[in-house]
């Protein structure tokens, strides 16, 4: 069986890479970075390594790489053969690469496949695979498109494993977190007959996108945000601070209030599942960098992002939103020299009110949410 994978990175590798090989997937890595592609290419295989005690490894075999930079041609002919596509290549480049897609989409029809198969786009994001459908569809005829829903899938999921920064002399050599989770909503699917081992398929995905989304990824960019104001560089350092890690719970005490009431989460079992990911940022294996979790401060701010879509969701049912609000002022205040979005948010801030350059970050339109993270940015910056 083949599986073309959009994302030649330390996800793509160290997380869905892992999954496909052990169920017994050729894996064709698709990426533009050069230097993986040759290392794919020239090994044709990769060691994972576990970030836990003993260090445990892992090898990923029967795998090779191809440049969609220089040659798509490659990419397009592996579609007639393939029997899964995933990315795992960050929500921003999805667009990127639904071109390319369509014209292996494209490619199955005029060879008249009637085999289907599943597009999954593994990323931080509510609806991702949803997202590339509708990107891929901008590039199809009316005659694609009906042979897409007949036999193409775009079944959304949530991801879910830790892959810090890393520098290793080996190319293809990653560390990750021992833990994964990877859900699929089966609703979504067409190759009905293909299960993954490792992956969790469920009748609903929301609720189970909404718990990682603002649990994990919240919890995570809370983490960054206040640590990096405390003068922190790691994530594991900050939660050293008793004051930090008091923060990160009581926004995650925010946000799980949101899940139970919206979602009928059992309370001690999400209070458990805090605990969980808690002692997941803590990992003395993993030295994750503030820089790295922080990064993109105006997507992370978005109104259906980490932040802003639980204040909302919370404001709606009369909940607490304080610590999510000086959270998102902590986001604010965030610099990174490196980090583009980062510089955007300052000169935006320089040129004019902190209360309009809330609206245009985050699209609230609640005065009264606007008006408290403004008073918030300002006990900061005065």
């Amino acid at each position: 069986m083949l599986a073309i994978h959009f994302g030649g990175g330390n996800i793509g590798r160290g997380f869905i890479g892992e999954v496909l090989n052990k169920n017994g997937f050729k894996i064709a890595f698709v990426d533009v970075n050069k230097e993986i592609i040759d290392a794919l290419n020239d090994k044709h295989e990769y060691t994972i390594e576990l970030a836990q005690e003993g260090t445990p490894q892992i090898k990923v075999n029967n795998v090779y790489g191809i440049n969609n930079g220089t040659h798509p041609e490659e990419v397009i002919a592996a579609f007639e053969q393939a029997d899964i596509v995933t990315t795992a290549i960050g929500p921003k480049i999805l667009p990127y690469i639904a071109p390319l897609i369509a014209k292996g989409i494209q490619k199955r029809r005029v060879g008249q496949s009637t085999q289907p198969i599943d597009v999954i786009a593994c990323e931080n994001m509510i609806g991702g695979s949803t997202f590339l459908k509708e990107e891929v569809s901008k590039h199809l005829t009316k005659e694609d498109m009906d042979y897409l829903e007949r036999y193409i899938g775009f079944p959304d999921a949530a991801v879910d494993r830790i892959v810090p920064l890393q520098s290793h002399e080996d190319k293809l050599f990653v560390s990750v977190e021992g833990y994964k989770e990877w859900v699929v909503d089966e609703s979504k699917l067409k190759n009905t007959n293909l299960r993954l081992e490792g992956v969790h398929y469920a009748p609903e995905l929301e609720p189970f996108i909404e718990r990682k989304l603002f649990t994990v990824n919240t919890g995570h960019a809370t983490t960054a945000y206040v640590g990096k104001y405390e003068g922190y560089k790691t994530i594991d350092e900050a939660l050293k601070d008793k004051e930090v890690k008091k923060q990160v719970e009581n926004v995650l005490t925010e946000t799980g209030a949101v899940m139970v009431e919206k979602w009928q989460f059992n309370g001690e079992e999400h209070k458990a599942y805090i605990a969980k990911i808690l002692s997941r940022f803590m990992n003395p294996y993993i030295s994750d960098d503030i820089t790295r979790v922080a990064r993109t401060p105006m997507r992370k701010l978005g109104y259906d992002e980490r932040f802003i879509r639980p204040i909302r969701e919370a404001s709606e049912r009369g909940l607490e939103t304080d610590y999510l609000i000086k959270t998102v002022a902590k986001a604010l205040v965030y610099r990174d020299s490196n980090d583009e979005e980062s510089q955007q948010l300052k000169k935006m801030l320089e040129d004019k009110s902190v209360e309009t350059v809330i609206r245009e970050v985050t699209q609230l339109k609640d005065e009264t949410i606007i008006e408290k993270i403004a008073n918030e940015y300002e006990l900061l910056t005065n």
